[in-house]
């Protein structure tokens, strides 16, 4: 099996020089088609400076691998007739994985990345050998039933991911170290791996709320905050794929000490751990639901949620700006709780974010859009890495090896 964080290379040996650059355009025109699906061969063509004969040769080729339908585009004048490159809703595929602490969440996508047949269940034991065995059984399960071969598998998961395998889980809540290289170890299919977060801003750029911005930051409330700067489509990783902790940015109390080790993260002002402080009362097992929960209590009128509420979404909207002043994105994308927060204290968040901004920004501030795709960015992100690599010129010329 070959196992990679996203955005690095596969670990071991790949095929050469000559092998992958006789797959390049047919990479670039897969690219295209995924991009834009429907493109005419003429158009193809035009864009990626192809000869017409090598156009006709490399749309023949993605059609016998599967991966394209190509139909007669409709009549547009004089000149010889052309054709429209689809993605064949028939053809190959990945399997995308979304593991989180409870539970888990998985489905194919084909080259169009939307996931379907996507399944969902909770861990019956949260230790490490037992969820791996578990989601590999999954996978498995997938392949199987795909109507198309699957070429790669894409894992997302609430973790920080450190070369690979997990450093720390959900906040610390406890599974590390899990070695997600173990899921569909014996399918002899590339396993690319991503944390959540990072993967569900991959998702919003390429076609969600920030579809189309070349810088943009993704926020995320969940088990802590996390997120994601994401340029021209790709997640910054780090030196060893652990960034984006943006929980752990020291934007929250000096004095309050953090599961991660560190003191006064960002995450000691947002989450439900910090709403229990707020309220005064038990730490949260599930600080997720437990959010949810105080939200509601908001909505019903209770003083005491209402002002907890309105402090970490002010919290929430600062730290935003802080990001905003370092990373001069277009646009930025709250997803999880965040939408939820912003929307139980409105004033609070936009007279925080407009007040930690630095001034030459306030005229033209970026604006923070909702996520579009929901509970399906994970899965979605996951998809989009594992299908970069599979139709990737090195991924092509891999498999036809």
């Amino acid at each position: 099996m070959t196992s990679m964080s996203a955005g690095s290379r596969p670990s071991t040996e790949g095929p050469g020089r000559a092998e992958t650059d006789r797959w390049r355009a047919t990479a670039e025109v897969l690219d295209e088609v995924r991009r834009e699906p429907g493109l005419t061969r003429v158009e193809l063509a035009r864009r990626l400076r192809l000869a017409s004969g090598s156009a006709t040769e490399i749309a023949a080729r993605l059609r016998d691998l599967g991966w394209v339908t190509e139909e007669r585009a409709p009549c547009g004048g004089r000149g010889r007739p052309t054709t429209t490159l689809t993605p064949n809703p028939d053809g190959p595929g990945v399997v995308a994985v979304d593991v989180r602490f409870e539970g888990w969440r998985a489905g194919f996508a084909g080259l169009d990345g939307t996931p379907v047949a996507v399944r969902s269940g909770r861990h019956r034991r949260r230790d490490p050998d037992a969820v791996a065995a578990e989601l590999d059984g999954v996978v498995a399960e997938l392949v199987a039933a795909a109507a198309g071969p699957v070429v790669a598998v894409g894992i997302g998961i609430a973790a920080t991911v450190v070369d690979e395998h997990i450093a720390e889980a959900g906040g610390g809540q406890g599974w590390s170290p899990l070695d997600v290289r173990r899921i569909g170890a014996g399918l002899g299919l590339p396993v690319l791996v991503g944390n959540d977060a990072n993967l569900a801003g991959v998702a919003e750029v390429r076609d969600g709320a920030a579809a189309g911005a070349r810088t943009a930051l993704f926020v995320t409330v969940e088990v802590g905050i996390g997120g994601a700067l994401v340029l021209d489509g790709c997640a910054q990783t780090g030196a060893r794929g652990a960034a984006g902790e943006l929980g752990h940015l020291p934007f929250g109390d000096p004095g309050a000490g953090c599961v991660c080790g560190a003191r006064g993260c960002w995450t000691t002002g947002v989450d439900g751990r910090a709403l229990a402080v707020l309220l005064g009362e038990p730490q949260p097992d599930a600080p997720y639901t437990y959010t949810r929960a105080v939200l509601d209590r908001a909505a019903a009128g209770e003083p005491g949620p209402s002002a907890a509420v309105t402090s970490a979404s002010a919290s929430l909207a600062r730290g935003i700006a802080g990001l905003v002043n370092a990373h001069d994105p277009e646009v930025v994308v709250l997803a999880g709780l965040g939408p939820a927060l912003r929307a139980a204290a409105p004033e609070a968040f936009a007279v925080a974010y407009d007040a930690g901004l630095m001034a030459f920004r306030r005229a033209v501030a970026p604006p923070v859009h909702d996520d579009a795709h929901g509970e399906d960015g994970v899965l979605r992100g996951a998809a989009a890495i594992a299908l970069d690599h599979a139709v990737s010129a090195p991924g092509l010329a891999a498999r036809a090896g």
